[in-house]
């Protein structure tokens, strides 16, 4: 498999309300976070992109930004700019 597949298939795997770093994408699919972030850039719209933070938890901002906003409408909590991690169960928790 290629790997914007593999890194397509992971996303496809965050349930809504949840997310996952870049690092966390990249190591599941034996990627670097930075090369796991040009294949999440690349993916469609019907995949659910915004679910994947950076590190710190700043919301994505490929695809046009609007990230931030289809997080919230899932109920993903924020602290000020960033994902509130310690008030969100990650895919790492799972």
């Amino acid at each position: 498999m290629d790997p914007v597949a593999e890194v397509r298939a992971f996303v496809l795997g965050i349930p809504p309300g949840e997310v996952a770093t870049y690092g966390e994408i990249g190591r599941a699919v034996g990627l670097g976070p930075r090369q796991a972030g040009r294949a999440v850039a690349r993916l469609d719209d019907d995949v659910p992109w915004w679910r994947v933070i950076y590190a710190d938890g700043q919301p994505a901002t490929c695809h046009h930004g609007g990230a931030r906003a289809l997080l919230e409408s899932e109920g993903v909590p924020f602290h000020q700019d960033r994902v509130d991690l310690a008030g969100l169960r990650t895919t790492k928790d799972r």
